[in-house]
């Protein structure tokens, strides 16, 4: 029996290590009223923000978090802010790996792809969260995270 070295199969460019709820506050501040008194859907405001941040200096592993707050407030006929129905906020985080990845490459790749991966299971939990609470669920509209990129770097340059 003869032994073959098995050639060593590359390393992909991006792994998740890991993913997780890093914190999660669901509030409902006018219960148990609301419930009684709420009849429309209620407006709801969606804040998304990407954070990245390596884990040790020098070293190829970032955690990216995917931030998102939903803001609920009843919707009133002239216009004006109803009394607030519900506050959802969410960090979903995760721990990538990155391989090979040129130092241009970085930032788009933590700030793109990584979140890009993140987002269906952020998704769910925002939805799971409001729906247990009570309400209709929260369905996030799919991200465009390169223009949210690009914005944020147009920000930054200004």
């Amino acid at each position: 029996m003869s032994e073959t070295a098995t050639p060593q199969q590359p390393m992909p460019p991006l792994v998740v290590n890991v993913q997780y709820i890093k914190d999660l506050s669901f509030e409902v501040p006018n219960a148990p009223e609301i419930y009684a008194t709420l009849r429309n859907a209620p407006a709801v405001q969606i804040n998304l923000d990407v954070q990245a941040r390596a884990l040790q200096e020098g070293q190829n592993v970032y955690e990216v978090v995917l931030a998102v707050k939903a803001e609920a407030r009843e919707a009133v006929q002239n216009g004006g802010e109803g009394r607030p129905v519900f506050i959802a906020e969410l960090q979903y985080a995760g721990v990538f790996t990155l391989n090979g990845v040129s130092p241009e490459s970085v930032e788009p790749m933590l700030l793109i792809e990584c979140p890009r991966l993140l987002f269906p299971f952020a998704r769910a939990v925002l939805s799971d969260v409001t729906r247990e609470g009570g309400f209709p669920p929260v369905m996030l509209q799919p991200i465009d995270f390169v223009g949210l990129w690009q914005s944020r770097r147009q920000q930054a340059a200004n």
